[in-house]
C-alpha cells in the first residue's frame, strides 16, 4: 500500500471531522437544554477541522493516496459497505422491535468495530484504540440508558463526536507538520 502521505492525513481529517460533526448533531436529538450549546460548539469545531482537512487534501493533491491500489480501495469499500449494511439492518430491527432509542448505541458500536479492519487498509494502527474507545462509548450509552434513562443519542453524540473530532484534530496536526521520509 505504501507510505501514508499528507494527502491521506488530509482526507482522514476531512472524513473524521465530518462524522464528528454529525455525531455532535445527533447528540442534540434528546439532549438536556444545558448540553445543547456544548454539542453545537463541538459540531462547529468538528466542521472547522473537516474544512481544514479539505484544505490539506487540496494543497497536497499531487501526492498519491496510500489507499491508491485497487485492492486497498476494494477492501475499503467492502468494509464501509458492511458497516453501513449492519448499521442500517440493526437500526431497522430496533425500530421494528419498538426500541429506536437504542439505534445510536448500535450505530456507535458498529462504527467502533469498523475501525479495526480499516486500520491496516489505511495504514493507521491507532484506529484500533479509536475503535475500542468508540465501542466503549456505545456500551456506556447502553448502560446509562438502562440505569438512568439518559438518551443514548446524547451519550454517543458527546462521546463519539469528541473521539472522532479529537482524532481528526490530531491527524490534522500530523498533516500540517508532515515531512516526507527519504527513500
Amino acid at each position: 500500500m505504501g507510505e501514508r502521505t499528507q494527502r491521506d492525513a488530509g482526507s482522514m481529517t476531512l472524513v473524521l471531522g465530518f462524522f464528528g460533526a454529525a455525531w455532535f448533531g445527533w447528540g442534540q436529538a434528546a439532549a438536556p437544554a444545558g448540553v445543547r450549546p456544548w454539542l453545537t460548539a463541538g459540531s462547529v469545531l468538528a466542521a472547522l477541522v473537516a474544512a481544514a482537512g479539505i484544505a490539506v487534501t487540496v494543497r497536497s493533491r499531487s501526492q498519491p493516496m496510500g489507499k491508491n491500489s485497487a485492492a486497498a480501495r476494494r477492501r475499503y469499500g467492502i468494509i464501509v459497505g458492511i458497516e453501513f449494511g449492519v448499521a442500517g439492518l440493526g437500526a431497522a430491527v430496533l425500530g421494528i422491535a419498538g426500541a429506536p432509542a437504542y439505534v445510536p448505541a448500535l450505530v456507535c458500536a458498529v462504527v467502533g468495530v469498523h475501525f479495526v479492519p480499516l486500520a491496516p487498509v489505511l495504514a493507521d494502527r491507532l484506529l484500533v484504540p479509536l475503535g475500542a474507545a468508540t465501542c466503549a462509548v456505545a456500551l456506556l450509552a447502553l448502560v446509562l440508558r438502562l440505569t438512568s434513562g439518559v438518551a443514548p443519542s446524547t451519550v454517543t453524540g458527546i462521546g463519539a463526536g469528541a473521539l472522532l473530532t479529537g482524532y481528526a484534530l490530531g491527524t490534522l496536526i500530523a498533516a500540517l507538520t508532515w515531512r516526507p521520509t527519504a527513500s
